[in-house]
């Protein structure tokens, strides 16, 4: 997809990637892909490649969490691991703190930095895709490269 006909908000993730050293290329697959699972199929990845951005509250803070498609959070675990207590952000407070719609919430391109962490079953897949912050909106990457963009760290969250 060329950058012009990119929705604004795809723009500036392609800008802080630029600006954070990645190649900010992102694409859209030739056929819709509302889910993680059908964008894999369109972009012949493995499903667990599919980076997942989902807003969380930390003792109430927002923060980010980067998970592999499929692979479920343990709040318990994970807010024992944070030293914390993990919730689940609504809809609307994600939307708000990112200004993304949660189809496409991109790792990053928010307004604000959010405390970041990476789901370390991601490092199995040699190439990563994440939501380029508009829905059908993609870019590659590697779990190195998204632990380094996003100044995140990495976690096991199940």
């Amino acid at each position: 997809m060329r950058r012009s006909s990119l929705p604004p908000v795809a723009c500036r993730v392609a800008d802080t990637l630029i600006a954070r050293g990645h190649h900010g290329v992102i694409v859209s697959p030739d056929t819709p892909a509302p889910t993680a699972a059908e964008a894999a199929r369109a972009l012949g990845a493995a499903p667990g490649a599919m980076t997942l951005a989902r807003v969380y509250l930390l003792d109430d803070d927002p923060v980010l969490l980067l998970v592999a498609d499929g692979h479920r959070v343990d709040l318990a675990k994970t807010s024992e691991r944070l030293a914390g207590r993990l919730t689940e952000a609504t809809p609307a407070l994600a939307e708000k703190v990112t200004g993304q719609f949660l189809s496409g919430l991109a790792p990053v391109g928010h307004p604000t930095n959010l405390p970041t962490w990476v789901d370390t079953a991601l490092s199995r897949h040699r190439e990563l895709w994440a939501a380029g912050g508009h829905p059908n909106t993609v870019f590659r990457t590697s779990f190195r490269e998204l632990v380094r963009i996003t100044a995140g760290l990495p976690l096991d969250v199940d």
